[in-house]
């Protein structure tokens, strides 16, 4: 067990309290975290200090912005096990995502195949639907299993010989399910396909080696791994292959009035002035994570996950989707409660200081496969207690009670 009590220290916001003078339970870091001290400084210092734009000028400011932002860069790579010039920073995942949806569409032809699943966020989905629509590519994708895991038994009649990408989630945002991958880029290999995960999910919460990983993109935002809004990562194999996706200043080589040429990866891919405070808020929020180390954050989110699960597994009218076996699982627990509509639960919670997330949590086809219109949802993280999951068990039995027995 992490020691809760001294993360929290770090993090202003649960100095605060909510309805009526009530602690914090904070419960939506998959939709987005809380913030450290060291990430709010990190952020504000630059400002304060540092301001300049990145690249463009040769006074003193600009290179110690260009000097910290590279700086920025250098910890995300290492983060990952990559190289710095692997790695492009954008203002979201949805937004890397989007990047090579569209740097392959001159490549994507009609009769391939892109290749998903039922379980995708949205911003993992509707992007390879747009390129299927521009290139006259087929859409394909694997089925969800009633537990909550990839059906692979047709694994090769998905991943076809005709398959250009296959564009998958790490880990579910609905289901926790941590997805086998070894087996599917194995396959996609086989047949000559790219590989892009969608690791908003699992970035923040365990330690990602993209060699090991053998994919080819990699896509997490930062605002979901402590870092600030705005500020989103991709990294690449094989970036040079790829046209720009945006066109500006700083990701030119040289420009006449007729035509340009592209400045090598990753510039090409960051036109304008860059999102240079949130980068180095993000490089501080990776080097907090570091310190704290991602096997024992993941280690702690596991424990509290189980607890949480059985303590839902006692509770009479609880449905549980995603796995229940915890080996290939992470901190997120989606549930919905017979009688009580999702989000009048996630109301009810919150007058009791609870803050959990209910919808479809941006994956309508996955909500559909499991014929619920939404689900309430838990997303533990490092400053998670054992506490926490005690007061959600609990405001859920006094949610019964108030909604169903009165």
């Amino acid at each position: 067990m992490l020691d809760v009590s001294a993360i929290k220290k770090d993090f202003p916001i649960f100095d605060r309290t909510v309805r009526d003078g009530q602690r914090l339970i904070y419960l939506d870091s998959g939709a987005t975290s809380q913030k450290p001290n060291s990430v709010i400084d990190a952020e504000s210092n630059f400002y304060r200090f540092n301001n300049a734009a990145v690249h463009r000028g040769a006074h003193q400011l600009a290179e110690e912005a260009t000097e910290n932002f590279e700086n920025a860069r250098s910890i995300v790579a290492e983060f990952l096990g990559a190289k710095s010039d692997e790695i492009v920073f954008t203002k979201s995942a949805t937004e890397s995502i989007n990047l090579v949806a569209y740097a392959l569409t001159e490549k994507i032809k009609p009769g391939d195949r892109i290749v998903v699943s039922e379980m995708e966020h949205h911003a993992n989905l509707v992007p390879w639907q747009q390129l299927a629509k521009r290139t006259g590519a087929e859409l394909a994708w694997f089925e969800v299993t009633p537990e909550g895991r990839l059906d692979l038994n047709n694994i090769e009649k998905v991943i076809t010989a005709n398959t250009a990408i296959v564009a998958l989630t790490h880990q579910s945002n609905v289901l926790g399910t941590i997805n086998p991958l070894e087996q599917i880029v194995k396959r996609a290999e086989a047949v000559g396909a790219q590989v892009l995960l969608d690791a908003c999910q699992s970035v923040p919460h365990m330690s990602v080696d993209v060699r090991k990983l053998g994919v080819d993109y990699l896509a997490f935002s930062g605002h979901k791994a402590l870092g600030p809004t705005g500020v989103g990562v991709l990294w690449g194999k094989n970036l040079e292959s790829l046209p720009p996706f945006l066109f500006g200043g700083s990701m030119i080589e040289n420009v006449t009035m007729t035509d340009a040429t592209w400045a090598p990866a990753p510039k090409k891919f960051e036109a304008g002035v860059p999102n240079m405070a949130q980068a180095i808020g993000l490089g501080a929020a990776l080097n907090y994570l570091s310190k704290v180390g991602l096997a024992s954050i993941h280690a702690h989110e596991i424990y509290l996950a189980k607890v949480l699960i059985a303590g839902l597994s006692d509770i009479k009218g609880i449905n549980i989707f995603g796995p229940k076996d915890m080996e290939l699982r992470g901190g997120v627990v989606s549930f919905t409660l017979d009688g009580i509509h999702p989000h009048d639960l996630g109301q009810y919670l919150d007058s009791k200081g609870i803050a959990v997330r209910t919808g479809h949590h941006c994956a309508w086809p996955l909500a559909r496969k499991f014929k619920v219109q939404a689900t309430t949802r838990a997303s533990l993280y490092l400053y998670n207690e054992l506490s926490d999951v005690d007061a959600l068990l609990s405001g859920i039995q006094d949610a019964k009670k108030f909604f169903l027995e009165r």
